[in-house]
């Protein structure tokens, strides 16, 4: 661990105050999916001015940093960038000052970790050998930035590295990290789904085949597809999210849209949804006599996060000799989505992704307590998301550093 001491030692007030402005910053001036381009710039500017050799514009907005110290493993280091078309309601001084676009889930803070992480394994390279990679990568929210750097040539650029490492915060008390082996994320698929009728005047409804009874039968059905086609020991959630038809009230459409995403953790759980979810969708619009069958759009997909057991191990071993095992928790699985693990399957390398806590403790404990978590601690995507800046922002360094020296002190 003397490496990580010496390496940490740098963590001082100035760069603590220095990791504060910096998240404002970018709190301040989220953007959306692959339209990153001023936090992309900081990034760049930042990992230049650490030495990094730098190449913009991966798979759009992507930035890879590469500063090789010698022989040794190849360490990627990846944050996302986007925000989401959320109002900011966190009532913050400094709130998003882009109406109806926040950074709801945190990617300001994964930035910001990773950029301090950087400063300060360069400062302290006599401390390891190797090659580290810091990835900042667009559209993680729409499940389309990491495929998108990755064949754009991101690893002829970077080499292959030899393990993928990431970090999300959530609303667990800050000053903890969250890790498991294998499966962490579930795997996600939404689509929209166009529903055609024959339309007319709501007085004759006789004469016409109505998209909204059809869109409504269908919302219905499906709330059996996880209930009574996934068995019990199984997790899968489906959801309808959306449903469009008509301009007015006494005109009938001739279409409709409904918008779903299902979640799951085995291939065989999400085949069995889609090939359903197909299935009743076609069949209710047989039975509404549709003029021409419905059409089917898929929006993104998300891969399941699973983390390599072997590295997961070393990593968690790492973290509780740094911050001591009552800081170091286990990660339940989530039916939340990333795209991280895209990285690690193309580079053919294990990768580990783990949570950062950023809920004030003393609420958490108390909202626990009173079973108020739900209603007192805001999720990732909430208008009211507003992770601690201390201890979060330190404790995501830190373990970003200690991630990336467990394999680079080797």
């Amino acid at each position: 661990m003397r490496g990580i001491d010496a390496v940490l030692a740098r963590l001082d007030d100035a760069a603590r105050d220095e990791l504060a402005a910096l998240y404002r910053d970018l709190h301040q001036h989220p953007e959306p999916a692959f339209e990153e381009k001023r936090t992309a710039g900081i990034a760049a500017g930042r990992l230049r001015e650490a030495g990094f050799e730098v190449r913009t514009g991966i798979g759009g907005t992507g930035v890879a940093g590469v500063l090789r110290n010698g022989e040794g493993p190849t360490v990627a280091l990846r944050a996302d960038m986007d925000a989401l078309p959320v109002l900011e309601r966190t009532g913050l001084p400094y709130a998003s000052t882009h109406d109806g676009l926040m950074h709801a889930c945190g990617h300001d803070v994964h930035v910001t970790c990773l950029t301090g992480a950087a400063q300060l394994l360069s400062a302290g390279r006599d401390q390891w050998r190797g090659t580290l990679v810091a990835l900042f990568q667009p559209a993680e929210e729409i499940a389309a930035g990491a495929r998108a750097m990755v064949d754009d040539g991101l690893f002829d650029l970077t080499g292959p590295p030899s393990v993928v490492l990431g970090q999300h915060v959530f609303p667990r008390p800050a000053g903890t990290v969250l890790i498991r082996p294998g499966e962490i994320l579930g795997a996600a698929d939404s689509m929209e789904i166009r529903l055609y009728g024959r339309g007319g005047h709501s007085s004759q409804p006789e004469r016409t085949v109505d998209p909204v009874v059809l869109a409504a039968a269908i919302v219905m059905r499906l709330q059996t597809v996880v209930s009574r086609e996934v068995s019990p020991f199984e997790r899968a959630v489906l959801t309808v999210a959306q449903i469009h038809a008509g301009h007015k009230e006494n005109v009938i459409a001739d279409e409709a849209s409904i918008t779903l995403n299902i979640r799951t953790f085995s291939p065989e759980v999400r085949r069995t949804l889609l090939a359903a979810i197909e299935r009743v969708v076609n069949a209710e619009a047989v039975a509404s006599g549709a003029p021409r069958p419905p059409s089917f759009h898929t929006l993104n997909a998300f891969p399941l996060t699973a983390n390599d057991p072997g590295a997961t191990a070393d990593l968690t071993d790492a973290f509780t000799s740094r911050f001591g095992a009552a800081r170091v928790a286990d990660m339940a699985p989530m039916m939340g989505s990333e795209d991280f693990g895209v990285f690690g399957t193309a580079a053919g390398a294990p990768s580990v992704f783990w949570g950062l806590g950023g809920a004030d403790p003393s609420q958490y404990a108390r909202a626990e307590r009173e079973g108020r978590l739900g209603e007192d601690v805001p999720s990732n995507h909430s208008p009211f998301f507003a992770p601690l800046i201390s201890p979060t922002l330190p404790m995501g360094v830190e373990a970003l550093v200690t991630a990336a020296l467990t394999w680079l002190s080797r």
